[in-house]
């Protein structure tokens, strides 16, 4: 809600599809470059001992933009408020998926199982993007164009004071243990770390390796981006959610024009309603084959969905109808991508390599929500309804690219 929000009221105020885009742009921005360090503060040490400080001061930054805008600052204050909210946002979804990880460990056919709870998280993801714009377009145009950015802030309030008060599925912070195992006779040592097993050579140099890897208890992981496999997915989820604010920016612009404002979020909700479907059928069943597969799969079809978004446009019930059918391969690509995470970074980066996934989605989103504003401000709906085929389109090769070096890899 709080960028669709930003969007809406910034057009609402100033009547600049630019500004109202490029302002979204920052903020988002400034989440995406900050999100991973949060979850590297998560998983070092612990989701409600961080938590709580953050989210607090998360809250007084999304107020400190809300009033704001409502009070019409000057448009650089707004940017740097903007800005500065960005500044304190990190990923609760990372951090859910890093407890449903942690929930189902050492369950039976526990993959599966957490294929099944990541689609289920997907589609409750899907249930707030149905709500959200139909919420948030409502309040900008029947009660004040300001007043859908409080509601976000008072949800994020909330829901995130309850989140972090629920302590038995907190997962504890992992650290790679040490171990110093002499052998016989004292000539050879063997130091475990999480990450593997190294052996020292005999004599002094073993006491030495010894001593060294001590002296930096417990570690330190590695950045999950240095994991083979990772910055392939993470430039097929830029790329792709570039999509899905080029497509909510272009139609926001078309209903305006022609005079349906206030059923624009009923006409963004369906692509949801249709991902909300796909997170359920796809949660139910166990893939067989590669995930990287199943991604290629899911954005070709995504991308056709698009096209057709772009014939259907002036049809809104035709559309409507399409954008479920394209819906349907939203969730699972987003599924997908955090089962890929899953298997290639180990538990102690876990949340860190989820929030990267977030990250890479957020500044897909504010690069889409920028250009789109570019575009409809110098040619028109028509033009903007091409960028979501178009970017989903060119991330079917990164796509390829991850997957044929996760083949050789094996």
């Amino acid at each position: 809600m709080m960028s669709l929000g930003i969007v809406l009221a910034l057009n609402h105020l100033y009547d600049n599809w630019t500004i109202a885009g490029t302002m979204s742009t920052a903020y988002v921005l400034a989440l995406s470059c900050v999100t991973p360090l949060y979850a590297r503060l998560f998983d070092r040490l612990g989701q409600a001992r961080v938590g709580r400080v953050a989210l607090a001061v998360q809250v007084v930054a999304m107020l400190a933009f809300a009033c704001g805008a409502l009070v019409r600052v000057p448009i650089p204050a707004l940017f740097a408020l903007a800005i500065l909210m960005g500044l304190t946002q990190f990923s609760f979804g990372a951090l859910v998926r890093t407890r449903w990880a942690y929930a189902l460990r050492g369950e039976r056919d526990g993959e599966a199982l957490l294929n099944t709870a990541y689609a289920m998280e997907a589609a409750i993801d899907e249930v707030v993007f149905i709500l959200g714009p139909i919420l948030a377009a409502w309040l900008a145009t029947s009660v004040h164009p300001v007043s859908q950015l409080f509601v976000p802030t008072a949800a994020c309030g909330i829901g995130g004071a309850v989140f972090f008060s629920l302590r038995s599925t907190q997962p504890p912070v992992v650290v790679q243990s040490v171990e110093v195992a002499p052998a016989a006779g004292g000539t050879r040592a063997t130091v475990r770390a999480g990450d593997g097993t190294v052996r020292a050579p005999e004599g002094a140099k073993a006491d030495e390796l010894a001593l060294a890897q001590l002296r930096r208890p417990g570690g330190r992981p590695r950045s999950a981006l240095l994991y083979a496999g990772v910055v392939p997915l993470l430039a097929v989820f830029v790329v792709f959610n570039m999509s899905f604010t080029s497509f909510d920016v272009s139609i926001t612009a078309m209903m305006k024009a022609m005079g349906l404002e206030p059923f624009l979020g009923l006409q963004l909700a369906m692509l949801a309603v249709g991902s909300c479907i796909g997170a359920v059928v796809f949660g139910s069943r166990r893939p067989a084959g590669s995930h990287w597969r199943h991604m290629v799969v899911f954005l070709v079809l995504l991308a056709v969905g698009y096209v057709l978004f772009r014939v259907t446009m002036d049809n809104l019930l035709l559309l409507g109808a399409v954008e479920i059918l394209a819906g349907l391969c939203v969730s699972p690509l987003f599924t997908t991508g955090n089962l890929i995470v899953r298997q290639i970074v180990p538990a102690e980066s876990l949340t860190e390599g989820l929030s990267w996934v977030s990250t890479a989605g957020t500044v897909g989103t504010s690069i889409g929500s920028s250009l789109a504003g570019v575009v409809l401000d110098a040619t028109g709906p028509h033009v903007g309804m091409l960028l979501p085929a178009l970017t989903t389109a060119c991330a079917v090769p990164l796509a390829l690219l991850g997957w044929g070096l996760a083949r050789r890899r094996r």
